[in-house]
């Protein structure tokens, strides 16, 4: 019984001696140790194509003030009441196109409608009176002529001939006055467009002055931006400029400097500056637009944002060299607004090849291995 017990402790200890000396490195033999040290320090080779290089190019940067401001339209119209009365119809609602003589509201005319009435009236009654005054003065002309009628009497008859003409003239204008107040109960479209803000709705009592709809040309839109007065100096009329609105994502639109205001705000202290727009127009009058006035054009590096690492405070690229990546720190500059791409100031020389996305796992001295093929360019700003 001992005799088997001792052989069982014996076996034991012989098996956990294996199983140690198998997990340390330094028992299993000089080349399990090379291959784990391989393992663990040795970055893997990096296989890259063409498409995920560039080549770092010296390009024009546009640089030049801010610019702030909304989309409007250079058509527009606040069509209001010209007459007090109630509201009878709205037959556009907001969004509907409307073309030039469309009517859009529509006013009871009831009251200025008798007031036409009673015009016309007077006119013919001082017609009436006109002709009287006329025949009155052709037979006292007759009398004059016989003797049978005195001076002051043919004077009395053509007074009261000049009295009715101006009676009737007067009642002419009163009558045009009503006929024109009745037009004015219909309000129609000045222009094509759409109707963008309807104020009021049938039974509303509309006061001369009152907002009834707006209509706005959307083939007409327009950046009216501001700009800061330290930078107005700069602004020419004539330069491009380049923004993004509120709403349409990283679409960017393109115009150029129309007019330039020749005073300040009195409040903000900015120069209001008009920009024209020279490609696609938004279709949304109102939304809030930022930019850049190219007022200066530079040479200088540019890589784009892909290229371009961020961690904290630190900036830095992957630059590929004698086939092997090496971490460029950078100091980065303007942006240009037209491409998105930003201006190195040190780190890089024209003519050095960059990864252009780089990941996150990638080593510095890591080997390289890419086809012999046209490594790309980096992307140029349109236009030029």
């Amino acid at each position: 019984m001992l005799r088997n017990t001792l052989l069982v402790l014996a076996i034991a200890s012989a098996l956990a001696a294996c199983s140690k000396e198998g997990k340390d490195p330094a028992k299993a033999g000089p080349n399990a140790t090379a291959q784990a040290n391989q393992k663990d320090n040795k970055p893997s080779q990096l296989l890259v194509a063409p498409e995920d290089l560039l080549t770092v190019q010296s390009d024009a940067l546009a640089s030049g003030p801010v610019v702030t401001g909304s989309i409007q339209p250079e058509r527009r119209a606040d069509l209001r009441a010209e007459v007090s009365a109630v509201v009878l119809q709205v037959l556009k609602e907001n969004g509907e196109p409307v073309k030039r003589g469309d009517l859009l509201v529509k006013l009871d005319e009831t009251a200025i409608r008798d007031s036409l009435l009673s015009a016309d009236e007077a006119v013919r009654a001082a017609s009436q009176a006109l002709d009287q005054s006329n025949r009155q003065l052709e037979r006292l002309k007759t009398l004059r002529a016989s003797g049978m009628t005195s001076a002051a009497a043919f004077d009395e008859a053509e007074v009261r001939k000049n009295s009715a003409l101006s009676e009737l003239s007067a009642a002419k204008s009163r009558a045009a006055l009503a006929r024109q107040q009745t037009s004015r109960t219909q309000v129609r479209a000045p222009f094509d467009g759409i109707v963008s803000d309807r104020k009021v709705s049938s039974g509303d009592t509309a006061t001369v002055g009152k907002e009834l709809v707006k209509v706005i040309d959307p083939n007409s839109m327009r950046f009216e931006g501001r700009v800061s007065t330290d930078k107005i100096a700069t602004v020419k009329l004539g330069q491009p400029v380049k923004f993004h609105i509120n709403g349409y994502g990283n679409q960017q639109f393109t115009g150029v400097v129309k007019r330039i205001d020749p005073s300040a705000n009195d409040v903000t202290r900015q120069v209001e500056v008009l920009v024209g727009l020279t490609g696609e127009q938004p279709r949304v009058a109102g939304l809030y637009a930022e930019g850049r006035i190219d007022a200066e054009t530079s040479n200088a590096l540019m890589l784009p944002e892909s290229a371009i690492v961020r961690n904290g405070d630190e900036v830095y690229t992957w630059r590929v060299k004698g086939g092997a990546l090496s971490k460029v720190n950078l100091e980065v500059g303007m942006r240009d607004q037209r491409t998105g791409a930003w201006e190195i100031k040190t780190g890089l020389a024209a003519g050095d090849t960059v990864l252009r996305s780089p990941s996150s796992n990638l080593k510095d001295g890591q080997k390289v291995e890419m086809a012999n093929a046209r490594v790309a360019s980096a992307p140029q700003p349109k236009g030029k």
